[in-house]
């Protein structure tokens, strides 16, 4: 069983002790869809408002679901819609203040508010993006944007 002393204090803390947690979950585990499933739990225990955090993987030219924690979600999206798919397009992290206010905008959860994706990219190839979604309007920000692709950095080699 994994235990883990995360911090709440900083935002700086709380990533350093999450990538810290991240790493002991996936640096010995070879499987993909384990170390994926493993930090969307990590994600979900720990980060506070949040209500979908979770991966799409890059299958056939598309983002598919892969492991996430919340409500039932959207299982397919086109590269280049919505929040996910425009990340996957420009490889790009995305930062949604408002994702109403999103152009082209997937609504998979009427409650989310705000949305932060990450691009994971290995070598030159998209493999997946980290997908963390809140109820509260603007509430992701560049810190939270610098430590989620920390995170990113660390586990890529692992999700593929």
């Amino acid at each position: 069983m994994y235990q883990f002393d995360i911090t709440r204090g900083s935002k700086a803390d709380l990533y350093r002790d999450l990538i810290a947690a991240a790493d002991a979950l996936t640096g010995d585990e070879p499987d993909a869809v384990a170390n994926m499933a493993n930090v969307a739990a990590l994600l979900w225990e720990y980060m506070p408002d949040v209500n979908w955090t979770g991966f799409y993987r890059m299958v056939g030219g598309e983002l598919v679901l892969g492991p996430f924690q919340g409500k039932v979600a959207c299982i397919r999206i086109a590269v280049g819609a919505g929040v996910c798919g425009t990340a996957a397009a420009t490889r790009e992290t995305q930062l949604v203040a408002d994702v109403h206010a999103f152009p082209g905008h997937i609504a998979c959860d009427a409650a989310s508010r705000s949305e932060l994706v990450v691009p994971i990219v290995v070598g030159n190839a998209l493999v997946a993006v980290l997908d963390l979604d809140s109820p509260i309007a603007a509430r992701f920000d560049a810190e939270d944007a610098a430590g989620c692709e920390a995170l990113v950095a660390l586990i890529a080699a692992r999700v593929v």
